[in-house]
């Protein structure tokens, strides 16, 4: 199974009891339980407790939290249901970018399944409304996505960066001293001359194969 596959499995397995929720005597809890998960995720992140999955388990608190609180206030009249938009672009960003397209059509399934009685074009407006933000939530997390890429690639160059002057510096470095030690005319100064030139040469070099692979 993908990394995505297993997110969006849990995801809707954690929409689904969202939506189960609003039936069980649970539901007149729904502040304290709500309240109850954000302290729980404040220790968690504090102690450490999920030091790889931090990430998910937020999604999955967030998630659950948000559509419990949409589906016990009126479900797509429900004055709270801009928070499954702020969701999506949460999630984006939390996990990967295929995640907000396969919770929008979750979403849309069950809010679908729910619809009791005839409904108007408007009264549906708030779940077309999250096919038209899905996109935008999809561009958003390839975009951070890659600022992370890059970021990385970065940090990569500049790592190989310092470890090539730092090297070329000791060998250059290495060899002039040599040449002092062993003094004795003028030949020494020419081999010095030399390898001070050649480093410049190497460096003028690296910088160029930089500045190319950074345009």
């Amino acid at each position: 199974m993908t990394q995505e596959l297993i997110h969006s499995i849990i995801l809707t397995i954690c929409i689904a009891l969202a939506f189960i929720f609003p039936q069980t005597t649970l539901a007149a809890y729904d502040v304290e339980i709500a309240a109850g998960l954000f302290i729980f995720l404040f220790v968690a992140r504090r102690l450490s407790f999920f030091s790889r999955k931090t990430r998910l388990f937020e999604s999955v608190v967030f998630t659950f939290i948000i559509v419990a609180v949409v589906t016990t206030t009126g479900g797509l009249s429900s004055p709270y249901f801009f928070l499954i938009h702020f969701l999506l672009f949460a999630l984006t960003l939390l996990l990967e970018p295929l995640i907000p397209i396969i919770v929008t059509i979750v979403l849309m399934l069950f809010f679908s399944l729910n619809i009791t009685g005839s409904v108007t074009l408007l009264q549906l407006l708030p779940l077309f409304s999250l096919a038209l933000m899905t996109p935008f939530a999809l561009i958003l997390g390839n975009e951070y996505e890659e600022t992370k890429r890059l970021k990385k690639s970065l940090s990569s160059q500049q790592e190989n960066t310092f470890l090539f002057l730092s090297l070329m510096l000791k060998n250059s470095l290495r060899e002039i001293q040599k040449n002092l030690d062993n003094f004795v005319g003028d030949h020494q100064l020419t081999a010095m001359k030399r390898h001070i030139n050649t480093m410049e040469k190497q460096i003028d070099m690296f910088e160029g194969k930089i500045d190319e692979s950074g345009s």
